[in-house]
């Protein structure tokens, strides 16, 4: 156990280590950080709650960036259709977007890790069984997937969590499974057999801790496409609900006024969304360097 800690600390002061030693990489995650902070603090930050009726005013509607309400407030961001703030829409929105991202993404890497394992140290049967499931599910389009399943099923966010998982684990799967197919065969799992230690405990205790490092690169990864594919489902009206609104559906609702010129409903959050999701993917791009020694620069 002292070994496992021991080499969790090491692989993440270096994760740590190769991100600074890259300016790019060390803004990308600075980015990151900035902005699940603004998600975290939106009820505090924002200068206005969008989920509450009795603080929008109809008549505050699509007021260009900068203007002021007969209230004396100052809409930085501008407002939408419906008088809410975009700055505060945006917050909101953002952290909605996130919390299907990292949900979607931590129980894709949860199935996915579950499954690649089981077929790398049973083998036979199971292990062929399981990989051609995960060659059929990287057959097809994962945006057409996913609209097929909330078709069936309707909008909702654990639906659209669900649909993200349904159409992501076969990554983690594949990934695990090359990863631990290696380390089976290595002289401290027989040894762990030879002590008579469960099946469950050599690949928690054992084999996982050795495939860590692909998995924290494709889970990096996975977590962009997931807030990616959520804002395209949204975008499409099939993903999130009114009720829930996600950076995917703000830029839905602006591209409808976007001829008129109201740019900014649309414009605003879509930059948002870039924002994030290309920092997440230069993280993820330089954790791929720092963790294969062979791409190291």
């Amino acid at each position: 156990m002292i070994g496992a800690l021991l080499t969790g600390e090491t692989m993440f002061a270096r994760i740590l280590r190769g991100i600074l030693a890259s300016p790019k990489a060390t803004a990308a995650a600075l980015v990151c950080l900035t902005l699940v902070a603004a998600a975290l603090l939106a009820p505090v930050i924002a200068p206005q709650d969008p989920y509450d009726l009795g603080a929008i005013d109809f008549f505050d509607s699509r007021l260009p960036p900068g203007s002021e309400s007969l209230s004396g407030m100052t809409f930085w961001l501008g407002t939408d259709t419906q008088g809410r703030d975009m700055l505060s829409a945006m917050l909101y929105g953002l952290r909605t977007s996130l919390a299907v991202g990292l949900t979607s993404g931590l129980l894709a890497l949860l199935v996915g890790t579950t499954l690649g394992l089981i077929a790398a140290y049973m083998g036979g049967r199971m292990d062929a069984f399981i990989m051609r499931f995960v060659d059929l599910m990287l057959g097809f389009p994962t945006i057409l997937v996913a609209l097929m399943i909330l078709v069936v099923f309707g909008q909702g966010t654990w639906k659209v969590i669900l649909a993200l998982v349904f159409v992501q684990w076969a990554y983690f799967a594949r990934a695990v499974r090359g990863a631990a197919l290696v380390e089976t065969g290595k002289d401290y799992v027989e040894a762990a057999r030879c002590l008579g230690l469960s099946s469950t405990r050599i690949l928690a205790a054992h084999i996982l801790p050795n495939c860590l490092p692909p998995l924290i690169v494709i889970g990096t990864i996975q977590v962009a496409n997931a807030i990616a594919a959520e804002a395209t489902l949204s975008f499409l009206g099939i993903g999130l609900p009114i009720t829930e609104p996600s950076l995917g559906l703000l830029i839905a609702n602006g591209y409808q006024v976007l001829l008129a010129g109201l740019y900014w409903m649309s414009v605003y959050p879509g930059l948002l969304l870039l924002a994030i999701v290309f920092s997440v993917n230069i993280v993820g791009d330089r954790l791929r360097e720092v963790l294969n020694p062979r791409l190291e620069t």
